[in-house]
């Protein structure tokens, strides 16, 4: 058997001979996020004009997302699985598309119906062992590089190392040493609405609870009201700064988790230097992939697990979109149905939807979804409903019940148009 050290110094090359491996009509599969490999990444896009029709595939993208500007289109077309700032006006153009899928269901996509010729990854060097850990990008990137014909991984030194899964130096094709920081993601601005949101979410969260949290201001927000909380846990799509400060603190210590006691349990992460510093080399922080840890059978064996998302809008029966303005893909699905699926199958489990009453003002809490909205999560798996006026518990509710909780969390501002629906659907007066 060959030593992996000979192998390893066998595949390596630059960027520029590895992306010259990558043919027309390739299917070709990024890694996620912060994890994207954008030395890679630029090659690619640099020798474009050897390419035509290369399918680019990956959920969002943190990096410029170049191979879907106007003149790249008969170079690259993007199939996104997650529509993404940078992605969002070619997708909207019809030079993207958007393929709605599970996030925990990423991975199967890639043994059936979406099979990969590359992938193209981000690792660190390889330990004593020969052992390559993906850092901040397990998820789906981990059965990408176990799918594809062709695995090429930057080697990048400033990628944090993280436990709990690995590739071994023998499942990857070729190596490109190139040292770069990792993609940030700034800490995000709280103000009065998040942090009124934030308290209301706290109230909801008891001693011992299993967390589930995404990114932006109202995880973050929620995360300032759980300092006198005791022995929270982690087992989440992904988390950021704001767990930092909680885990110093000693509040959240994975000590009441079933599974993965002591253990911070996630797929993936995004934040700022100082979340990338907490995990490098944290053997309490393990992430895994998204097929695992974000199936809801897996997270429903967290018997207190709390989930906490996001919306676009909410009408008054329950139903979450979570994804479109109207026709218009704005976002995804991602882990959403994940959390909250696992979350009702879990004993004790919770599932809230977390949102400011408006946008722009505009109110997010609304009689009937938009004109060509999807449904991202259905009216009967949501828990409560959270704005920073207050919280609207749904669950076990008739649909009168509902909308009346639903309309006493609205904007003031807008509650009248919604009491003059509910008394036209019901017939009967709002009091």
């Amino acid at each position: 058997m060959e030593n992996w050290k000979d192998l390893y110094a066998k595949r390596t090359m630059t960027a520029e001979e590895a992306v010259k491996r990558i043919k027309s009509g390739d299917r070709v599969a990024l890694g996620h996020a912060v994890g994207e490999p954008c030395h890679l990444v630029e090659a690619m896009v640099n020798n474009a004009a050897a390419y035509r029709d290369v399918e680019i595939l990956h959920m969002v993208s943190m990096g410029k997302s170049e191979y879907c500007k106007p003149e790249y289109k008969e170079n690259f077309r993007h199939n996104s699985l997650f529509v993404g700032g940078t992605s969002r006006k070619a997708v909207e153009s019809g030079q993207a598309d958007y393929t709605p899928c599970f996030f925990f269901e990423a991975p199967k996509l890639f043994r059936t119906n979406l099979p990969l010729d590359v992938a193209m990854i981000s690792v660190t060097p390889p330990d004593e062992n020969g052992k390559c850990s993906l850092g901040v990008s397990v998820d789906y990137t981990y059965a990408a590089a176990k799918t594809a014909k062709l695995v090429i991984a930057q080697v990048n030194a400033m990628m944090p190392r993280t436990f709990g899964t690995s590739l071994d130096v023998a499942d990857i094709d070729i190596f490109v040493p190139f040292d770069e920081p990792i993609l940030v993601l700034p800490a995000p601005k709280i103000g009065e609405v998040e942090e009124s949101i934030g308290r209301y979410c706290a109230s909801l969260i008891q001693d011992g609870d299993t967390l589930q949290l995404g990114i932006g201001a109202i995880p973050d927000a929620v995360l300032r009201f759980l300092k006198d909380k005791k022995d929270l846990g982690i087992h989440s799509e992904t988390f950021s700064d704001g767990v930092v400060d909680l885990a110093e603190a000693g509040v959240i210590n994975n000590r009441k988790k079933p599974i993965h006691t002591g253990k911070f349990v996630s797929t993936m992460m995004m934040g700022t230097q100082r979340l990338y510093d907490f995990v490098n080399n944290n053997p309490d922080v393990e992430l895994y992939p998204v097929d695992y840890s974000n199936h809801p059978n897996t997270i429903a064996k967290n018997d207190h697990m709390v989930s906490i998302n996001s919306a676009i809008q909410v009408d008054l029966m329950g139903q979450v979109n979570a994804e479109t303005i109207g026709t218009r893909q704005f976002s995804g699905i991602g882990g959403q149905v994940d959390y909250i699926r696992g979350a009702a199958l879990a004993q004790h489990g919770r599932s809230i939807i977390a949102m400011p009453s408006t946008t722009k003002g505009t109110s997010k809490i609304v009689a009937w979804l938009d004109d060509g909205a999807v449904v991202t999560t259905s009216r009967c798996d949501v828990d409560y409903v959270v704005t920073e006026y207050g919280i609207a518990p749904l669950k076990g509710l008739t649909l009168r019940q509902r909308a009346r909780n639903l309309i006493a969390v609205a904007h003031p501002e807008h509650r009248a148009a919604l009491i003059q629906v509910f008394e036209e659907r019901f017939g009967e007066k709002y009091e």
